[in-house]
């Protein structure tokens, strides 16, 4: 068994009570914080002056906060054992916005909203300012006191195979449908050069061999782009037409074998898998993937969220109370 095989089973293991939390409310701030919503919308429209890539970054925040032991903002703590400084997150930014979002929050609800579902609702009005669909996002979440950096590995890399990233997203209640739609999101932000150079030079470790499922003349641009002994760390449009707007767009790329990384071409280009019918029908319908992207962005915003008594609000977002 390999070593993201054991993670995954692990894991599964703690996932059993669930991914679903009646705790959680829409409605949940209606009294305490009514103009929550409102104000991390403010917050990041001026981040964006500063940033025209912070909406994805800030959703990518939240993708990875919830796939370490659940959503509880547990990325955010800073420290030795920090999940931040883990490889798997190093790529990641977009700290000092959600910072400046709790500052803001603090201002006008102190000790109120958490740290977790500040992530959250950055990321669903991320997307909704990106051109994307908006859900009402279930809110209640309360935040970790400690980090899980051993459970890092459980974030899905560029390189997984479908199979172990079908099986790592069935273990936390995500299914075929969830697994596309939210996979979807590469269809706006970036990547590094790291997190694909191997399908231009060393596909399957065979020296100089390229992904004979990329298309050619995209093999060659990004050959261009992420030139062997260049700098790994340099960063590419994951959707090369319309990578600052959240569309449909990185489905037609799949299925002109223009996906960039490894593990999103493998949802169309495997043989005999379902999730091929599931890219196909996104491509064609904006509305499903939108649909289908908001239902598992609430599906996956409720893995093993903190409620009740436990966990903390806590009032700086790096570090516990």
């Amino acid at each position: 068994m390999s070593s993201f095989q054991m993670i995954t089973t692990l894991f599964l293991l703690a996932m059993m009570v669930g991914t679903s939390n009646s705790q959680l409310s829409a409605t949940y701030y209606a009294k305490t914080c009514p103009n929550v919503s409102s104000i991390v919308r403010s917050v990041l429209q001026q981040a964006e002056q500063n940033d025209i890539w912070i909406f994805p970054k800030l959703v990518r925040l939240h993708f990875h906060d919830c796939f370490v032991h659940g959503c509880d903002a547990s990325l955010l703590l800073n420290g030795t054992d920090s999940e931040k400084t883990a490889t798997p997150n190093l790529s990641t930014d977009g700290y000092a916005v959600i910072d400046d979002i709790k500052t803001a929050l603090e201002k006008a609800c102190p000790r109120v909203v958490s740290c977790a579902d500040i992530l959250a609702l950055a990321a669903q009005i991320s997307v909704s300012l990106g051109g994307g669909p908006t859900w009402k996002v279930p809110l209640g979440r309360r935040d970790s006191r400690t980090a899980h950096r051993e459970g890092t590995g459980t974030i899905p890399t560029g390189h997984e195979s479908l199979a172990n990233i079908a099986t790592l997203f069935k273990s936390m209640g995500l299914d075929s449908t969830d697994l596309v739609a939210l996979s979807g999101v590469h269809t706006f932000g970036r990547a590094r050069c790291a997190a694909f150079m191997d399908r231009l030079y060393n596909f399957n470790n065979v020296s100089g061999k390229i992904d004979p499922i990329l298309n050619g003349t995209y093999a060659k641009t990004l050959r261009q782009l992420c030139p062997k002994g260049g700098d790994v760390t340099s960063l590419i449009d994951l959707d090369e037409q319309t990578s600052l707007t959240f569309d449909n767009k990185y489905f037609l790329n799949l299925q002109n074998r223009r996906g960039l990384l490894q593990t999103d071409q493998e949802l169309f280009s495997t043989k005999g898998a379902e999730t091929v019918a599931i890219v196909n029908r996104f491509a064609s319908s904006q509305s499903q993937f939108f649909n289908s992207f908001a239902k598992a962005m609430i599906k996956m915003g409720n893995i093993n969220p903190l409620t009740g008594t436990n966990g903390e609000i806590r009032l700086d977002c790096r570090k516990i109370n």
